[in-house]
């Protein structure tokens, strides 16, 4: 029995390939192992080859492994594309109905079930992927039974027989596999699990649970791949504590109703991708000038223009940082794992309210839709804190026809707010430079007054945010430090035992803050090490630039991937052995 393998579903988009991972996955979730899972898809609703690969071991994991045990193939494109991922002794199973072939120089084992033809005798051609999942099943040693609770759930609106008749195709895809096998292939069996509940779930619903939990009872959006699932989630969710998602007709409106409903003193946000984080830069201006407080979900994936919806990429580091026009005080926070993007997104608020400003969380496609295992969600851990908001202490009164100073420069830059209707709380606010009342000033004085106020806003943060930069310090000097953000944390962390089995002695930090940087932390691994590398799927090394930019000393190289897959592994270890 093993400890760990990796499984992949491939076929035509539309043909049920992703609700066959999600059946497989769920059920060995709920036996108690750890998975992780990433999805290869096209931008468009039907047709174009997809798969869905998942990793399953009994030890917790964060990344896609290098190579493949399991292939199930619903068509011949699917075994020419992924086959050579197969290591050695690797299964292929696929659908009688396309003859499936060995392409030449594969040596994997191949077995021809009938998926389709069992599903038709079933009732239905539809249920082919309950039969693959039940020829995965007898492969890896998995009950039948093991599968019920997931199908009842997913089918239970369609009536016991559906129910069942799935349940028939899961059993007769298991016993053809069986029969055909006989004893033919290698030992597939996993070693049991411990059988512990845990949250298995993508990084968008993590986001939108951790918003909901934060106080957000507004989210106006307008839906774009790969950041939907958090608008989808909060659609449902938002009701059932007296908030609600508007779908606006565009992502200038999303941010807009966004910025006004934080003006009300209602927590929104807003959630998009690089082209709509584009639309959104002037919105993101307007609460930078106004103060108002605001959070934006950039979910990066590859560009420019419509350039690769579907596809991993971490290119819109500037755009967060430098996009808006003119200056203003802004946060980009990056959680690295599904966790992070829970707590990140709680967190997001409390720092948009306690500064005035706007925040936005980046993640990529690969953690924004990436499913993995998450050990259970301490919910008493998140706070809110609405810094200076004044809802209920009465103000003092107004003489003559001043104005309450809303922009009032203070020694920390961040001023009293107040909601509208506020007794004594009328104040005057625009997009064009104004005093500490609101209203419009083009004094060269009050302008530097008020820039300096704003300006000076972030000064600390570096200091209070909840652990800028994750460190794997191994080594006081080190021979390499390998720097990264959002989701290659997992993979770096798989590549470096290799490196260190090697001789190689490395550090590891993964930013967690890019704007403002948090210069000092990450000068102190840059001093111990002899070499720093920056990976990141990006063509002109965003961060890597960003780290130069911020610090005046250290050897910084890149490993750059952007050709729409997320690193492996195996590819960092490669290119850092180059290095030495």
């Amino acid at each position: 029995m093993i400890k760990q393998l990796s499984w992949k579903v491939g076929g035509q988009q539309g043909e049920g390939i992703e609700s066959t991972g999600e059946i497989f996955s769920i059920t060995l979730s709920r036996l108690g192992y750890y998975l992780y899972g990433y999805r290869h898809f096209s931008s468009r609703i039907k047709g174009g080859h997809t798969n869905n690969k998942i990793r399953v071991s009994t030890k917790p994991m964060n990344s896609i492994s290098d190579d493949l045990d399991i292939l199930v193939a619903f068509d011949q494109e699917t075994i020419d594309l992924n086959h050579h991922e197969l290591v050695s002794g690797g299964v292929i199973i696929g659908d009688s109905k396309f003859s499936p072939q060995l392409p030449e120089g594969c040596t994997a084992n191949l077995f021809s079930v009938p998926f389709t033809e069992i599903a038709t005798e079933l009732g239905t051609s539809l249920m082919k992927n309950m039969v693959a999942v039940g020829a995965s099943a007898a492969l890896l040693g998995v009950k039948a039974e093991a599968f019920y609770s997931v199908v009842e759930q997913i089918f239970a609106k369609k009536g016991s027989s559906v129910v069942e008749k799935n349940m028939d195709a899961i059993r007769k895809g298991m016993e053809y596999f069986q029969s055909e096998a006989q004893g033919n292939v290698g030992d597939f069996r996993l070693e049991e699990a411990d059988g512990k509940n845990r949250m298995f779930m993508i990084g968008n619903d993590a986001i939108a649970l951790g918003a909901l939990a934060g106080g957000a009872r507004f989210m106006p959006a307008y839906p774009i791949t790969p950041a939907s699932e958090i608008m989808e989630y909060l659609i449902k969710k938002l009701p059932e504590f007296g908030g609600t998602v508007i779908q606006t007709e565009d992502e200038i409106a999303a941010c807009t109703m966004a910025i006004g409903a934080n003006y009300a003193g209602v927590r929104s946000l807003t959630a998009s991708a690089g082209p709509g984080l584009s639309l959104m830069m002037e919105a993101i201006g307007l609460s930078g000038i106004t103060e108002t407080p605001l959070v934006v979900v950039d979910t990066q994936r590859g560009g420019p223009s419509t350039g690769l919806p579907t596809k991993q990429e971490q290119s819109d580091i500037f755009a967060m940082i430098y996009g808006t026009h003119g200056e203003i005080p802004k946060v980009v926070m990056a959680p690295s794992s599904v966790e992070e993007a829970f707590y990140d997104a709680a967190e997001a608020f409390n720092i948009a309210e306690e500064y005035q400003v706007p925040v936005i969380l980046v993640t990529d496609l690969a953690l924004s839709l990436g499913k993995q295992t998450v050990e259970p969600l301490q919910y008493d851990k998140v706070q809110i804190r609405r810094g200076k908001l004044n809802v209920s202490e009465e103000l003092p009164e107004l003489e003559g026809k001043e104005y309450f100073k809303r922009y009032e420069v203070t020694e920390d830059g961040i001023s009293k707010r107040v909601i509208p209707g506020m007794k004594n709380g009328i104040h005057h606010v625009t997009g064009v430079e104004h005093n500490e009342q609101g209203k419009p000033s083009e004094s060269p004085e009050n302008r530097k007054a008020q820039m300096d106020k704003r300006m000076k806003k972030l000064d600390k943060l570096t200091e209070v945010f909840p652990t800028p930069v994750v460190k794997d310090e191994r080594h006081e000097e080190a021979d390499l430090l390998i720097l990264g953000f959002n989701s290659t944390r997992g993979t770096i962390q798989e590549a470096i035992p290799k490196l260190e089995a090697d001789g190689l002695k490395v550090n590891h930090g993964h930013v967690r803050l890019l704007h403002p940087f948090p210069t000092e932390e990450v000068a102190e691994m840059v001093k111990k090490a002899k070499e720093v590398v920056v990976v990141e799927n990006n063509a002109t090394g965003q961060l890597a630039q960003l780290v130069k930019m911020n610090l005046t000393y250290g050897n910084v190289k890149s490993i750059l991937k952007y050709d729409g897959n997320p690193f492996l592994p195996s590819e960092i270890y490669n290119q850092c052995k180059e290095l030495f």
